[in-house]
């Protein structure tokens, strides 16, 4: 089952981008965003699922060098 995460600016509080991955991403994870930047995790949120759902929301927030 794959996560859908929500990458998120740790300077702004503003979202960058959606991103899908093969599983739970650890909080050192290392990935490439959209433009090509390499980023490390920061922290990862799991938030908790609406009334009736089933998926949580996740959020991992990096800080881009820009």
């Amino acid at each position: 089952m794959s996560i859908i995460a929500t990458i998120m600016n740790s300077s702004t509080g503003q979202p960058i981008q959606k991103f899908t991955f093969g599983r739970m991403p650890k909080p050192w994870a290392s990935f490439n965003l959209e433009t090509g930047e390499l980023v490390k995790a920061d922290r990862v949120e799991v938030g908790k699922p609406a009334q009736g759902k089933f998926l949580a929301p996740v959020s991992v927030w990096v800080t881009p060098a820009k």
